[in-house]
């Protein structure tokens, strides 16, 4: 009688510059396990869970992972999106529906090639992927700067977790150290900011709109501050930026207070 053997641990090693890939709600031990070794396949070693559905560790995603154990052995998990994007400065979402959001979209080749000038830059990128059963939330999608696009059969065009990080993770191997159009001229005493950083400027500036009545009718509310949201995460702002932005916004308080 035959008996499935276990594979051994892969001895390959990870990319130091690369982008994060990150699993919102993951439901299945068996895809996570898939993903890391799709990530592996490209050289990706940074893989963080949203809330998975069955926890973490969990023993089903070691024999799908074909070895890609240095993956799983790393993994990081989170409560939710906000924190686990926090220290990213561009995110990416993956999502094959139309959003009702003004948002960048990209193919996933133009995305590695963009990852590549983020890092260059001195930012740091990520990957958002959605569920299995119903993708990403608009809430999840929101913190995104660009959405990326796999073109597929339009008649067939559905991809499972694993092939999605595979594609996009094949594009970034791919594209190399070609980073041609690269904008190097962020200033040295400055970096683009991360996603704490804007979270922290959106909340500020809601809070306040909050307090002056702009954010109504409250059924609105939620669309609107997506709206806004999605306006500066198309700004590309810097740390500094995000710092003088917020003093605006104390400035005009402080002078709306003392009349």
């Amino acid at each position: 009688m035959n008996k499935t053997r276990r594979l051994p641990k892969s001895s390959a090693t990870v990319l130091k510059d690369a982008p994060a890939i990150i699993l919102i709600n993951p439901q299945l031990g068996e895809n996570i396990g898939m993903a890391a070794r799709a990530m592996l396949n490209n050289g990706l070693g940074i893989l963080r869970l949203v809330a998975p559905v069955h926890g973490w560790p969990n023993k089903h995603a070691i024999k799908p992972s074909a070895g890609a154990e240095v993956v799983l052995d790393s993994v990081q998990v989170f409560d939710d999106t906000k924190q686990a994007v926090a220290d990213l400065s561009n995110v990416y979402a993956t999502t094959a529906r139309d959003r009702d959001m003004t948002k960048r979209v990209l193919t996933a080749r133009a995305a590695a090639y963009e990852m590549r000038s983020v890092i260059v830059a001195g930012g740091r990128p990520g990957m958002i992927f959605g569920r299995e059963s119903w993708g990403l939330s608009n809430d999840d999608v929101a913190l995104a700067d660009t959405l990326v696009t796999i073109p597929m059969n339009p008649a067939f065009s559905s991809l499972n977790l694993a092939q999605a990080v595979l594609l996009m993770g094949y594009e970034w191997f791919q594209s190399g150290d070609k980073t041609e159009g690269v904008d190097t001229r962020i200033p040295k005493n400055t970096r683009l900011a991360n996603k704490d950083e804007l979270v922290g400027l959106f909340e500020h500036l809601e809070m306040e709109l909050d307090n002056c009545g702009f954010l109504r009718p409250p059924e609105k509310r939620p669309t609107m501050v997506n709206n806004i949201r999605n306006i500066f995460q198309r700004a590309n702002m810097t740390e500094q930026e995000v710092r003088t932005f917020r003093g605006i916004i104390s400035g005009l308080v402080r002078r709306h207070e003392r009349k």
